[in-house]
This record gives C-alpha cells, structure tokens and sequence, in this order.
C-alpha cells in the first residue's frame, strides 16, 4: 500500500507545483480537501521557518499523515526585506495576485532598476504526526520588473525578473522555472529525503 503525503495547501498553484516537483517520491499526494480537512492555519509565526513547521505539524496531527507545508516569501531589499512572510496577504488578506502586484509596484515608483533586487524564498516543513519536523530552503535571486511580463505561474512570478535568463518567472516554462526556482529548490531536497 503507497503512503500518503499530505500537501498543506489548498492553493492550485502550488498543488500542480508540487506534484510535478515530487513526482517519482513513493508517496500518494493528497491535499486537505481530499480529506476532509477545512482546518485553516493562521500564520502567526515571525518567519518563513516558524510559519512552515506550524501548517505542517497541525495538519500531520490532524490528519495522522505525513504533512508538507511551504511558506514563501518575496523579500525586496529596497524594502527592507518586505513582503517576506507577509507576500501573501501584502495588499490586504482578500486582494487578488494582480493587486499585490500593483500595490508592490506602486510602493517601488521611481526606484531605478539597479536598486530593485529582491529574492523569493521558501522553506518547506515536513512533519510526522508525532511532530518530528525537518526543514528544507531554497532561494532565487532577481529583480522587481516596472511591469507584469508573461501568464505563466502565479503571484509575483509576472514581475520578478531574473537577469540572467532576461525574462520573468511568469515568462518560464514549468520545467525550467522548476530548475530555478525557490520552491523547486527546496522541493529537490525534500525529494532525496523521501525517495530514500
């Protein structure tokens, strides 16, 4: 019988993400709808690392599964490092992807080019049900584009852009911005943890 992995998302994005991310793991990926679950994580923690660990051990507690839970976050140094682990809920907890992007763009009004150099970063918890939790980070450089570029992948990808490739993350192909990637990078590490 294949063990579960229980994703602690509910985000469409990242779920096709992580399972292309994780295929060939010996695991079958569930999410918390496909078992019931409507527990709903605040994210209380003061970082990216703390934020992680708590999805992932309530929702390994809760669901007796091995759980997966990422945080991720955006930190652009003209700002000091923000969103961070406010990326998601920057512009309002209600506020669509474009209207974070707006809202971060209209706070970089002016900022010349040199001056934009942000990175995304993630980290990924894995808890057993007897809270055991290991964790795992990955980090990509760029720059905040003036201008959303390209319709693929979600939130920040559209304006972050990454110089050495001369497009945005939303311009890449899944299996290239999976290479390169924050998340792709720390999903890689969680993939040897499992594949043993």
């Amino acid at each position: 019988m294949q063990h579960k992995l229980l994703l602690a998302t509910n985000n469409k994005g990242k779920i096709q993400e992580f399972r292309i991310l994780l295929e060939g793991i010996p695991y079958q990926l569930v999410t918390p709808a496909d078992c019931g679950i409507t527990t709903v994580v605040d994210e209380t923690g003061e970082s990216l690392e703390e934020n992680a660990g708590l999805k992932a051990t309530i929702l390994a507690t809760e669901s007796k599964l091995l759980a997966l839970a990422d945080d991720s976050g955006l930190e652009v140094d003209f700002l000091g490092g923000e969103p961070g682990r406010l990326s998601a809920r920057y512009a309002g907890t209600d506020a669509s992807d474009a209207e974070r992007v707006s809202y971060l763009l209209a706070r970089l009004k002016g900022v010349p080019c040199k001056e934009r150099s942000a990175r995304f970063r993630c980290v990924i918890a894995l808890a057993t049900p007897d809270g055991d939790v290991k964790i795992c980070t990955g980090k990509c450089e760029g720059l905040i584009a003036e201008a959303p570029k390209g319709d693929l992948g979600f939130g920040y990808d559209p304006i972050f852009f990454i110089p050495e490739l001369g497009k945005t993350m939303a311009e890449l192909p899944m299996d290239i911005k999976n290479k390169i990637s924050h998340r792709g990078q720390a999903a890689k590490k969680v993939y040897q943890m499992l594949k043993k």
